[in-house]
Order: C-alpha cells, then structure tokens, then sequence
C-alpha cells in the first residue's frame, strides 16, 4: 500500500467523514495534485477579479478599490496565520519566516516573485511577473493601479508573521517601475 494510500485507509477507518472532493484527493499523484493547486489558484484569483469588476461597474473605480482594500486587509492575515499554522511557524520569527511564508502564498503559484537581498533585518521582494498586470499589458490597458492595496496587503502580512517587520514599498503601479518586476517591497526588521 503507498502512503497515500494507508494514509486515505487510516482515514476511513477512523471513520473521519470526508467530503468527496477531499476524498479523490488522495488517489492521485504529484503531478495531478500540483495542476490542482494551480488551478485552484487561478480560480481564487479569477473570482477575485471578477467580484473587483462587479463592484466596479455599479459603485465605481474608487469604491472597488477601498473594498478590495478591505478584503486585503482581512484575507492577508487569515494566509498569513494559514501558512503559518502549516508551516509550524510561530509567529515572531524574523525575516527568515517571512521569507519563507511569501513562499507560499496564492500569489506565488501564479507569479513569478523573488525575495533578493535577504539578511536577518531586511529583505527586498519583487513581483517579476504579476498574473494581473501582464494581462492587462496584452490587452493595452494602463497598469492597474494597485499600489494602495498592496501596501495594507503587504504591510499586513509581515506584521502578522512579526509585529516588529515594517513594510516599505520600492515602486508599485500606478508608480513607474523598471522593466524587471512590477513592484517590489522592502521589509525590515526593527
């Protein structure tokens, strides 16, 4: 039996009811697992921008953005202690543990990011490709103006990791940025 296997066995025979959809979970492989976390990603993030829209359309630009701003001040948090709770990362655990968390975001299954100058009190993160923004380039749209949402976002989620990381942010649109990454943030230990 492979570990996948006894693990579903040991499952069932604690009689631990499972959804069906978590149940079908545990017969598939690496690879069918991996393009389930990614399409799970582009669902989450394709509901997202669908609710934007919809807020968009009936209350205007101006009220989407402070709602979304809201949703990202809750929902980091809530990813923030997820990954955290996963990862068996206490909270109060530095730059490393940041590090670490922005590894597992939602975003970083459908972003290309880097975390570059990284010492014990600081660290630099850029998002080289954002799901968002090149789509927006493909379409000749203007960048998406995300910069007040990405730094409660940002800003949250540090915090969450370590209250003591302050968050700073390098250049977000609707910021000019260099042609390498589309924002990038510094955080810094105090």
């Amino acid at each position: 039996m492979t570990g996948i296997s006894s693990a579903c066995q040991a499952v069932e025979n604690k009689e631990v009811a499972l959804d069906e959809g978590i149940k079908l979970l545990y017969n598939l492989d690496k690879e069918e697992l991996i393009k389930i976390i990614v399409d799970d990603a582009k669902n989450w993030l394709a509901h997202d921008g669908l609710w934007f829209q919809a807020i968009e359309a009936t209350h205007g630009m101006e009220a989407a953005m402070d709602a979304d701003r809201e949703a990202w001040r809750r929902f980091t948090v809530i990813e923030a202690q997820r990954i955290m709770a996963r990862l068996g990362i206490a909270q109060g655990g530095g730059i490393p543990a940041l590090v670490e968390c922005l590894k597992h975001r939602l975003y970083a299954r459908l972003n290309l990011q880097e975390t570059v100058e990284v010492s014990e009190k600081r660290a630099v993160f850029r998002m080289v490709d954002c799901r968002v923004q090149s789509a927006r380039k493909r379409k000749n749209l203007p960048d998406f103006p995300c910069k007040s949402i990405g730094i409660v976002e940002y800003s949250e989620f540090a915090r969450m990791v370590d209250p003591r990381i302050s968050t700073r942010c390098i250049a977000c649109p609707p910021d000019e940025h260099p042609d390498n990454y589309w924002c990038a943030w510094e955080f810094t230990l105090s």
